[in-house]
């Protein structure tokens, strides 16, 4: 049998097929431990620079390359929630995870356009809502590791275990606190056409700066957080109340002319994007109890929203 060549008689790697279909799986892993595309991006390209700092020897010796790949993400994602906090207290305002765009509606900052985001290899499901990302954002980072793994990807302890540096009944033990966290939380995700139909009023009584009607769409104790990382301008503490919270939205929009509030899926579930002149200036993420709006995330940081605003 002939091995294919590149030109110049190069022999291709026979595993580098097996090894680049994994990007995706890692893609998604780093995305919910880290809550960031761009830094998610960062550790899918520096696992596969490890991969192949190894020599063709050690690479063959591996049993399991898509089982090492994630073992070395992990591990990295893991390191890299350490010293978050740390870059937290330097961050300006309030820290909200990167939104992602539905591909099938929003793709390089254009309805319809072609899909090429990166945020195309991210699966959009329930452990990806921003209720459920910030609530992980509260847990230690071996909690966040220990649960995403065995909970979301179904890693048995024993291998969570290597990538933690713990035993497997401390993972265990680490897995059952983030559930606990999580009942406490109450966190679930509300049904998509109740949502849409909160976020489509909400979205009119904004628009026609009906302060009453949004006090009503909004849980007496509601909380709004934005986050503008010092780039844009946001509220720098979150806004709590349903009639505090109204006025705040309807102050926010009474002298700009310039925009445009229209519908879009955040993070899989109904939410709002603000355009001004046609760009995407704010995304927001709601999350629903009963039938009103109990939190709502507002991401105006630029360098939150380049899946948004890039082609």
């Amino acid at each position: 049998m002939s091995t294919e060549s590149e030109p110049g008689g190069m022999r291709l790697d026979p595993s580098l097929s097996t090894i680049m279909s994994e990007r995706r799986r890692l893609t998604n892993l780093a995305y919910r431990l880290l809550g960031s595309l761009a830094d998610a991006e960062d550790v899918v390209q520096e696992t596969y620079a490890r991969w192949y700092t190894l020599s063709q020897e050690q690479r063959e010796g591996i049993k399991s390359p898509g089982g090492w790949l994630t073992k070395v993400a992990g591990r990295i994602c893991l390191d890299q929630l350490g010293s978050a906090r740390a870059r937290r207290e330097r961050y300006v305002g309030e820290w909200i995870p990167e939104p992602l765009p539905d591909r099938a509606e929003w793709s390089g900052g254009r309805p319809g356009g072609a899909t090429t985001d990166p945020a195309d290899r991210v699966t959009l499901d329930e452990s990806v809502t921003m209720a459920f990302l910030v609530l992980l954002d509260a847990m230690t980072p071996a909690e966040r590791v220990a649960f995403i793994l065995h909970d979301v990807f179904g890693y048995p302890f024993a291998e969570v275990a290597e990538i933690v540096g713990r035993t497997p009944g401390a993972c265990r033990q680490l897995a059952s606190a983030a559930r606990r966290r999580l009942r406490a939380s109450e966190v679930s995700a509300a049904r998509t056409s109740r949502q849409a139909a909160l976020v489509r009023d909400f979205k009119l009584a904004w628009e026609a700066k009906d302060i009453k009607a949004l006090i009503d769409l909004l849980d007496p104790d509601a909380t709004g957080v934005a986050d503008g990382g010092g780039l844009a301008s946001a509220a720098p503490r979150p806004v709590v109340g349903n009639e505090q919270i109204a006025r705040y939205l309807v102050a926010v929009t009474a002298t700009a002319d310039d925009l445009t509030i229209v519908e879009r899926t955040v993070n899989g579930q109904p939410g709002l994007v603000v355009e001004r002149d046609g760009v995407t200036a704010v995304v927001i993420a709601f999350e629903v109890a009963g039938d009103r709006i109990r939190n709502f995330w507002a991401v105006a940081n630029p360098e939150k929203l380049r899946s948004w605003t890039t082609g």
